[in-house]
């Protein structure tokens, strides 16, 4: 028997944003293996123009993502929800090797199996240079500016 990972579908708006605001607090620990743990063993991701297929695929991804992406910080805002499916906005924010921050900026579609597991998971994101004077990205505080 499969263990589940509350919350489970169908949702509704307070089990929704638990669900986003517990996917927001694993990515801000930037440990792809606890991550990877809330996807289904055979979940199928877009993230930008890549392909990942399976559990393992999704560590390798994430630990190639956060190699890059240095003092990462994430914010991720329900959009909408249905019963096993929900629309996240996010914004965060990175610094590269040279230095330079980043604001990236985006959309997830996600749909989950009945045991509450992510079973695919598509992103669409968009990168902005910025100054470090313009960081406002902190983890579990509130709505995201629209900008």
């Amino acid at each position: 028997m499969t263990e589940q990972r509350m919350p489970i579908p169908p949702f509704n708006a307070e089990s929704a944003a638990k669900k986003v605001q517990a996917a927001e607090d694993a990515w801000n620990t930037r440990n792809p293996e606890k991550v990877a743990q809330a996807y289904t063993v055979d979940t199928v991701w877009r993230n930008r123009d890549e392909h990942i297929e399976g559990r393992e695929a999704v560590v390798a991804f994430l630990t190639r993502k956060w190699e890059r992406e240095r003092e990462y910080r994430l914010r991720k805002n329900l959009w909408s929800f249905t019963d096993d499916r929900i629309a996240v906005r996010f914004q965060y924010e990175w610094q590269d090797e040279n230095g330079q921050w980043w604001r990236s900026y985006g959309n997830e579609l996600w749909q989950f199996d009945e045991n509450g597991y992510m079973a695919r998971r598509e992103a669409s994101i968009n990168d902005r240079p910025i100054d470090e004077s313009e960081l406002r990205i902190t983890p579990g505080e509130g709505e995201l500016p629209v900008w």
